[in-house]
């Protein structure tokens, strides 16, 4: 099944010439994941796609329907984090009201 989250990274030509290639490196290594797979804890989803249509804002990624441009290492942690905090603060929530 896929994660939480399912990103969506752009592997066109366009975005490997914008770096693309190190952000998929760098996003398989944080992740621990690969394409077509789930990461450990559930959370996240990594799949490639062959163009987002955003070429001049490369590297690109789709999660959840948000684009995200001009993608770096540095960016992709903080989105990474941002979106597992989203889902911790999800789940107490949950957790919190089936307390009631």
């Amino acid at each position: 099944p896929p994660g939480t989250y399912t990103i969506y990274m752009c592997r066109a030509e366009a975005c490997q010439a914008l770096g693309a290639h190190g952000l998929e490196a760098h996003a398989q290594q944080a992740l621990r994941t690969k394409f077509h797979e789930r990461s450990a804890d559930g959370r996240f989803s990594l799949e490639p796609v062959y163009c987002l249509g955003n070429c001049a804002m490369g590297p690109s990624l789709l999660i959840d329907r948000q684009l995200y441009s001009r993608v770096t290492a540095e960016r992709f942690d903080e989105i990474v984090a941002a979106l597992s905090e989203q889902t911790a603060a999800e789940r107490s929530t949950a957790t919190a009201a089936g307390d009631r």
